[in-house]
């Protein structure tokens, strides 16, 4: 007997092998057994009667259910907020004037450096609730808000403490290349140098870090600086993504597929050439529509070119206190619908599939079939449209 058996279920398996769309099974069955999927598949096609298969039965009574959803680009982990640059940029602010007033990330960065472990934890826990509860089963938290190697270190227990204690798949990035610290202003090589020659080594043998990200854009790091923290990584055969492309064309996609990165993150500036390379390294585009509308931007990621080129899309929430304090997956996939017209299935395969390969989870999440992890989500829906057709709910 297995563990447990889900029957009259209407099924979004995401398997490309069952349709090219969302890959459904109408009325079906799920086995399970511990946290693995034993068997997928019709009801009437099932081996034995549910009774005689597994010691739990769960009737779900015509309800849909999908994998989980995978929030792959989050800084759930922060102290303090920035209500107050909110106000700013509608009176008029923009986010790179903010940030060279000493706003913005650093602002962050000192509210984080003082919070406890305690207390980061207390605060990023209430936004992961309220993610688990829309659906939410896999996340990427990146650190970043401590810019040096103490508290780098207490973000990322922070996130391993959340990942053992809320029973969640949970990739933790180290994000020390995120802005240039106070201590380091107009020396950010010495700020990289520290970040390669002592951050990295530290994290990586205290088993800190499952994943390198670096934010390369003209008020943060240079192509330059951003490969030598990639460099770095390769020694460690840590993987690596990009926070890509988002105020202006560094090229950033590029560099990330020429390191073989598992995605490219914004890319609202993203070239034809980058796009190209992207493809042919297999690197994820991982949408922020949060971002784009709280900040008010109005330059696009091409979605049609990545849609041409054949690049698997990701949607993510950004969750962060200044360009995205979002904590719904639901509202995300809406505005990627709303703001950047991807279709429904689309902004599904972005949070199911697309997210899994983001994170190199695709083996083991982020579709419905045998020996994938049961990490599964139940709608009370009657078309998988309503998931992005609802505003947030």
């Amino acid at each position: 007997m297995y563990k447990s058996i889900i029957i009259n279920c209407n099924i979004a398996t995401m398997d490309s092998k069952i349709d090219a769309e969302y890959g459904i099974i109408k009325d079906g069955a799920i086995i399970i057994d511990e946290d693995e999927i034993i068997w997928v598949g019709k009801k009437s096609e099932l081996p034995e009667a549910p009774e005689e298969t597994a010691t739990t039965i769960h009737d779900l009574d015509g309800k849909w259910i999908s994998p989980g959803l995978i929030d792959c680009h989050t800084h759930l982990i922060y102290a303090g907020n920035r209500a107050n640059e909110f106000e700013q940029r509608l009176n008029g602010a923009s986010y790179e004037e903010i940030s060279k007033q000493g706003g913005g990330i650093i602002s962050t960065v000192n509210n984080t450096r003082k919070a406890s472990k305690e207390d980061l934890f207390k605060s990023a826990m209430k936004r992961m609730v309220s993610m688990i509860k829309s659906g939410v089963t896999g996340f990427e938290i990146k650190s970043g808000y401590g810019l040096d190697t103490e508290t780098e270190a207490k973000m990322l227990s922070v996130a391993t403490n959340l990942r053992d204690n809320m029973g969640v798949k949970l990739q933790r990035s180290f994000l020390g290349a995120h802005a240039i610290p106070p201590e380091y202003k107009d020396r950010p090589d010495e700020y990289i140098d520290l970040i390669c020659n002592e951050m990295i080594p530290y994290l990586f043998a205290n088993n800190l870090i499952d994943a390198i990200d670096a934010f390369g854009e003209n008020i943060a790091f240079t192509p330059e600086q951003v490969r030598r923290v990639f460099d770095k990584a390769k020694e460690f055969n840590i993987p690596i993504k990009l926070h890509a492309d988002q105020l202006s064309n560094q090229k950033g996609g590029k560099l990330a597929a020429e390191y073989q990165a598992l995605s490219a993150e914004h890319l609202e500036y993203v070239d034809e050439e980058s796009l190209i390379a992207m493809k042919l390294a297999g690197t994820v585009a991982t949408i922020l529509p949060a971002a784009y509308y709280f900040l008010r931007e109005t330059k696009q990621p091409p979605i049609d070119k990545f849609r041409e080129h054949g690049i698997n899309m990701a949607i993510a929430s950004d969750c962060n206190p200044g360009s995205s304090p979002i904590t719904s997956p639901l509202l995300v996939m809406n505005m990627a619908c709303i703001l950047f017209k991807m279709t429904p299935l689309e902004a599904l395969q972005g949070m199911t599939t697309n997210a899994a390969q983001a994170l190199g989870w695709q083996n083991e999440l982020g579709s419905i079939k045998k020996q994938m992890r049961a990490d599964l989500a139940i709608w009370d829906i009657s078309d998988l449209s309503e998931l992005s057709y609802n505003i947030g709910h």
